[in-house]
Parts: structure tokens; C-alpha cells; sequence
């Protein structure tokens, strides 16, 4: 089959290589020159492909990067994967109308059209078949196919990929949804046929509003047994052992990525927005994990105070991680980088130390967040900084060797053996 994925990125760039892979032509639109340019030299900027595995699809000549919106003529499965941001803390689906209005001239009879994007329920059925409906002049669900499959990439997970994650396919109607899954179980393991395109578009929605609650819990948690002189991680070790009815979270930083700080907003936005209901739970979650970088440094402000008897102003701050989540260079709305701004806007002189945000050099580069001392954890002193503040717990760390060294660390992540000198959130 000829395959078109809009959007190259995190997404749509492992869901190409993988269609390729099984033996489907693929194009890959992306609107994106430089993007387009990289792809076509075998020059992946999504860490999950390698540029191995993106070499040898366009050795094979079954992918094929392109911004011309003409490749995408003749193509039987169109996937829609481009980004749903937020702007203005409002759902911004821009980049969906987009993609839709780019897609609709193409659709022949009998094509089908996915979307991945993740977004609130509704808008399969009253955003994009309405333009590829006026664009097309066909009629969805009767001359072509029309479906959602919410994504579920995890960047960095080595265990839990896309060909073997579950995958949630809908249909605008039942022959729809034969199609839609049809595509899908040649490219993953499992597909798990939903009874409509709401269902599935709230699954996913719920999936991460799931986590971020929860997630918000254990934060809060933390704050509380820090006022009353508990040790949060040994508590929920303790309650980690009971085998039913409890689920372990943690407590950090912040949320970061492409989903926890992003995709409850568009539940509780769309319930406000079409029914005038406050989804209570998502919209205090979001206040509690918004505030968590802000607790960071008034952690870090306190103990600079009470140890040293100083402020963060002038102070030397090493900072260890800045993407959201170890093992990956995935940096996008990371809470490692407010801190980081935060502790800058106080006046302090920050280093951040990252091996997973890296140039050709092999030195950390500079993150968009500000001026900045960047550097590898390897060329750094610990014991010439006042204090480090762990933000993102990378294996490349030598922990054993910064509790040695360091004057003081505040470990947000609760990876380090309690000390006097190092203090867990």
C-alpha cells in the first residue's frame, strides 16, 4: 500500500520507518525543509530511529521524505500525526485543520484517513471530516474511509516500542473501522478495536489526565510530609507493597514531554468551553504540577538559607538534567527547565550538565531557555558550586560521586540515599 504520514516527528517519524519497514511505500510529508533535508540525507533528529533504521527504508526506496504536498497524490492509508499544542493555555489544533485542508485534494475514492493527533473527543467527526469532506468532495464513511488511533509513544522506551504497544484503532463507520485496522495490524502486535471515534479520542486523553492526577497527588504528598518531617520515599515504598489496589507514582519536579502537561488541558478546555462543566480534578492536578518547579527552588532557596547562610542570588548552581525524563534529549515542556529560569531570574550562575543535549562536539549545548554555562557532567568540579539540584536523574550521572563531592544536593527525583548533606524532595 502507499502510505503518507503528515508530520515527521516524534510520532509520525517511527510510524513511517516502521510502514516502510513491513514492506509499505511511504511518503513522510513534512513541511519542514530543514527537517525534509535531514531525513533525505539518512540524518534522524527523532532518537527512537536511529539513522541506521532510517537508511535502510530509504535504501529500499520504500520512505521518502518530502514538503511537496503533490507526493502525497494516489496514497491508500493517510495518517494525520502533527502536533496539538497548546497556545494561550487553549487547545490549538491549527496544525490539524492544516494537515486536513493539505490532505483533502489528494483523497481518491477508497482511501482512507487517520488521525493520530491527540486532541478532545469530537474532533475527528467535527473538525477534520468536515474539511476533507469541502476539500475532497467525496463523502466520508461512503467514498473514502475515515478513522483515529490515538498515539502512544513513549521517547526513549526500549521495552515498550510501537509494534508492541497495544494500539486503539476507531471508524467513522464499521467498514471504516475495517480499514483502519487493517493498516495498523501490519505495522503493531496488537489492535484494539473501539466502538466509535469519541471512545477512542477520550481513552486517550484519559490515559494521561490518569497520570498527571496522580501524579499531582504524590507531589502534593511530598510538600505535606516534608512539613510534618516524614519521609515521603520510604512511605510510598511502604505502600508500594500492598498487591491490589494501589498503583506507585513519584514525585519531582514538574511534568514535562508531549502529553502530561498538554493533553488533560484539552479535556477539561473542551468540557468548559462546549458544556460550560469544570473538570475539578484536571484543573487542580494542573495547578499542582505547574507550581512544582516553583517548590523546587523554594527548596533550594531555604536550604542555600538555613546551610550557608546565603541566597540563590550569586549563588553557584550546578544543575543535573534538563530534558523531562532520563535516557532521552527530549526537552519539550520540560519542568527541568523552569527550574533552571527560575533560579536564573533569582540571579543565581547556573551550569547545566545534560549528556543527552549534545553537538557534534560531544559538549552539552545550549538548551532554549536563556543565557547559559553548559557542560558535561564529566567536566565539571561538584565541590565549586555551592549547591546541585538533580533535576533529571540520566545513568550517565555518577551519583556515588556527587554525594562525595558535592557541598549540597537537593535530588528531586529521590534516586539518592539520604544524607546529611543531600536532601530528597
Amino acid at each position: 500500500m502507499h502510505i503518507c504520514v503528515l508530520g515527521q516527528g516524534y510520532v509520525g517519524l517511527p510510524l513511517a520507518v516502521r510502514a516502510a519497514e513491513v514492506g509499505h511505500t511511504v511518503t513522510g510529508y513534512e513541511p519542514d525543509r530543514a527537517r525534509c533535508e535531514a531525513l533525505a540525507a539518512g540524518s534522524s533528529y527523532v532518537e527512537d530511529i536511529g539513522d541506521d533504521r532510517l537508511q535502510a527504508v530509504l535504501g529500499s526506496d520504500t520512505y521518502y521524505a518530502t514538503s511537496d504536498p503533490q507526493d502525497l497524490k494516489g496514497f491508500d492509508v493517510a495518517v494525520i500525526t502533527v502536533p496539538t499544542p497548546l497556545t494561550d493555555r487553549a487547545p490549538d489544533l491549527s496544525c490539524v485543520r492544516d494537515a486536513g485542508r493539505v490532505l483533502a485534494g489528494w483523497i481518491e475514492p477508497g482511501a482512507t484517513v487517520v488521525l493520530e493527533s491527540t486532541t478532545h473527543p469530537g474532533t475527528t467527526r467535527d473538525v477534520l471530516i468536515p474539511l476533507l469532506e469541502e476539500g475532497s468532495g467525496l463523502v466520508a464513511g461512503r467514498d473514502f474511509h475515515v478513522g483515529f488511533s490515538p498515539e502512544r509513544i513513549d521517547p526513549g522506551n526500549a521495552d515498550w516500542r510501537l509494534e508492541n504497544t497495544p494500539k486503539i484503532v476507531a471508524g467513522l463507520t464499521e467498514g471504516c473501522l475495517e480499514r483502519v485496522k487493517a493498516f495498523y495490524d501490519t505495522v503493531t502486535d496488537v489492535t484494539v478495536p473501539a466502538s466509535g471515534l469519541e471512545e477512542a479520542e477520550l481513552a486517550k486523553v484519559f490515559e494521561n489526565t490518569y497520570r498527571h492526577v496522580n501524579i499531582a497527588l504524590v507531589n502534593e504528598l511530598s510538600r505535606m510530609a516534608h512539613t510534618l518531617g516524614v519521609d515521603v520515599w520510604h512511605t510510598l515504598e511502604l505502600a508500594a507493597t500492598k498487591p491490589f489496589g494501589f498503583t506507585r507514582f513519584l514525585p519531582g519536579p514538574g511534568v514535562g514531554g508531549h502529553c502530561l502537561p498538554i493533553d488533560p488541558v484539552y479535556l477539561s478546555h473542551h468540557v468548559k468551553a462546549r458544556h460550560g462543566q469544570t473538570f475539578r480534578l484536571i484543573e487542580l492536578a494542573q495547578d499542582i504540577n505547574e507550581s512544582q518547579p516553583d517548590y523546587v527552588v523554594r527548596r533550594l532557596q531555604d536550604a542555600l538559607s538555613r546551610r550557608f547562610r546565603r541566597s540563590v542570588h550569586g549563588a553557584r548552581i550546578l544543575a543535573l538534567g534538563a530534558t523531562y525524563k532520563p535516557g532521552t534529549s527530549d526537552a519539550r515542556q520540560s519542568p527541568a527547565v523552569e527550574v533552571i529560569d527560575r533560579l536564573r531570574q533569582m540571579g543565581a550562575d547556573v551550569t547545566v550538565a545534560d549528556p543527552y543535549v549534545a553537538v557534534a562536539d560531544g559538549s552539552c549545548r545550549e538548551i532554549p531557555f536563556g543565557p547559559a554555562t553548559a557542560t558535561t557532567a564529566t567536566t565539571v568540579t561538584v565541590a565549586d558550586f555551592d549547591a546541585v539540584v538533580l533535576l533529571t536523574p540520566h545513568d550517565e550521572f555518577d551519583l556515588v560521586r556527587l554525594a562525595a563531592e558535592a557541598a549540597y544536593v537537593l535530588d528531586t527525583r529521590g534516586v539518592m540515599a539520604a544524607a546529611p548533606h543531600v536532601e530528597r524532595l
